[in-house]
């Protein structure tokens, strides 16, 4: 079931190589960055784009316009059409 009255805003996102990946689809995800209140362990479904290694690196960090959804008997996640634009703003810093 949807969440019909959550808002769409702008999140900032980036892709990485999750843990574990049973049930999911492709290797490379989409996670919101750490204190935007998500937890970074949330999912995000949008444009295939921003899984594409050759295109973008892994840890590319992506601003998007998304909301909070659910499917149900699933969790919640992030969504934003793959038709939307989205802006490239590089790679995350490195870890020290």
């Amino acid at each position: 079931m949807a969440k019909p009255s959550e808002p769409y805003q702008y999140v900032v996102v980036e892709s990485y190589l999750p843990n574990r990946r049973s049930g999911l689809h492709g290797p490379v995800h989409i996670r919101p960055v750490a204190g935007q209140g998500f937890p970074t362990i949330m999912h995000v479904e949008c444009s295939k784009e921003l899984s594409n290694t050759n295109r973008y690196p892994l840890g590319t960090q992506f601003r998007l316009r998304a909301k909070l959804t659910d499917l149900k008997g699933g969790g919640e996640f992030l969504y934003s059409s793959w038709r939307w634009k989205y802006e490239v703003l590089g790679q995350a810093p490195a870890a020290r």
